[in-house]
């Protein structure tokens, strides 16, 4: 069974920085697309940067191309968002998401075509 946990959220102001963790157990993860997601209050749920674990492949939202990085640590079987240069719209409930099957590259940052979810985690941004 998969499980996703986030963790690292919080209130950080504008242009600073901020990690997200996601801690995945309960599948072979290696083999299938990871990713980040936001959802902000009266809005649908965007991606923001996703990963493909077997290459490190990647692949962000314009919104923030040159400001996250997201990685990989096989170890820790931990998925990071390293957040930097933060603004007040980044701020959204995070979600930490995986899809168990092969999906369409023209899908990689929609949210509908993950299967996965973790429960989110909360990141404020002040001017």
């Amino acid at each position: 069974q998969v499980q996703l946990v986030e963790s690292g959220g919080g209130s950080v102001q504008a242009g600073g920085s901020l990690r997200l963790s996601c801690a995945a157990s309960g599948y072979n993860y290696d083999r299938y697309y990871m990713g980040w997601f936001r959802q902000a209050p009266g809005k649908e749920r965007e991606g923001v940067a996703v990963i493909y674990p077997g290459t490190r492949s990647t692949f962000y939202d314009d919104s923030v191309k040159g400001r996250f990085t997201i990685s990989l640590d096989n170890a820790k079987n931990t998925l990071y968002l390293q957040m930097n240069n933060v603004k007040p719209e980044d701020s959204a409930l995070y979600f930490c998401a995986t899809v168990t099957h092969p999906i369409p590259l023209s899908t990689l940052l929609r949210a509908s075509a993950y299967n996965s979810w973790g429960q989110g985690t909360q990141v404020t941004v002040s001017s």
